[in-house]
């Protein structure tokens, strides 16, 4: 409905206001319509791109079941066998760097190829020469994989589908590996650096995110195992996992290790070794070999 050429300004505003209630009564039909011809879809949550940091959480939680606060790595034994001069300031570093030389190139190379998987942890398997600590190592790892198996494997983020094929296949071959009465080598024993490594890949954690959670981890280990052990309290063990000679020294073993390959990835403190070996000689302890 046109105006009129010399139609007044209240004419206007009155015209103007009816095709304003016409365009809402076709709005409200267009909308009943849609409504009554199309089925309600249930919501299904998508995860985003932000899934990444989700999962970076969850992998640096204390409360990850993985058993890591379980082991002390040596350090009560190194108090045991220094009581002199028992400082976790003179072990933290030495333990840092002895985990991010024997480790720390797995659990790179996997995050670059998680198809490796199963050959990284057989060279792993082979390079550990302390018993006790490929049994923390195995331990942990297979605790790992389970937590992939019953939590995290249903929230992939998209097109991630496929990478999961390779631990679903590990898992598989890990399972005929201990059914295996043969007594022969195991070709897998799932170590924690080399399934950590994939899982993070998987799940969306770049390579830098990995290595410096996966050192972290360590280092929070350690210091739950230090107020454990009654070396210091609580309120100094987040005074000293928040201090920057932490984050220094964390940074600088990945630096160290970022292009090591697994071929040369071996034990740069061997007197740590000794510490955990004799651990489970204590007369008295508090944590598991």
């Amino acid at each position: 409905m046109a105006s009129p050429p010399h139609a007044s300004e209240d004419e206007i505003q009155s015209e103007i206001a009816l095709l304003e209630s016409r365009l809402n009564e076709a709005k409200a039909r267009l909308s009943a319509l849609s409504s009554s011809s199309t089925p309600s879809i249930p919501f299904r949550p998508q995860l985003s791109a932000s899934s990444s940091t989700h999962f970076l959480f969850l992998l640096s939680d204390s409360a990850l079941p993985i058993g890591s606060f379980a082991f002390s790595s040596g350090l009560e034994s190194f108090a045991a066998h220094n009581r002199r001069a028992s400082s976790f300031g003179t072990f933290l570093p030495l333990s840092l760097s002895s985990f991010a030389s024997t480790t720390l190139p797995f659990v790179l190379a996997a995050h670059r190829d998680p198809a490796s998987l199963a050959a990284l942890d057989d060279e792993l398997d082979a390079a550990v020469i302390c018993t006790v600590g490929r049994r923390a190592s195995v331990a942990q790892g297979r605790a790992l994989l389970s937590i992939w198996e019953r939590s995290f494997k249903t929230t992939l983020p998209p097109g991630s589908e496929d990478d999961a094929l390779i631990l679903k296949d590990f898992s598989t071959l890990l399972r005929r590996e201990s059914n295996n009465a043969g007594g022969e080598a195991p070709l897998v024993s799932a170590h924690l650096g080399p399934l950590f490594g994939a899982i993070c890949a998987i799940v969306g954690l770049t390579l830098r995110q990995t290595a410096y959670v996966f050192m972290l981890s360590h280092v929070k280990a350690l210091i739950s195992a230090a107020v454990r052990a009654n070396m210091f309290g609580p309120y100094q063990a987040q005074k000293l996992l928040a201090s920057e000679n932490v984050q220094t020294m964390i940074n600088a073993m990945v630096e160290r290790e970022w292009h090591t390959p697994v071929e040369e990835a071996g034990q740069s403190v061997p007197i740590v070794d000794l510490w955990v070996g004799r651990h489970e000689l204590l007369y008295s302890r508090i944590f598991n070999s």
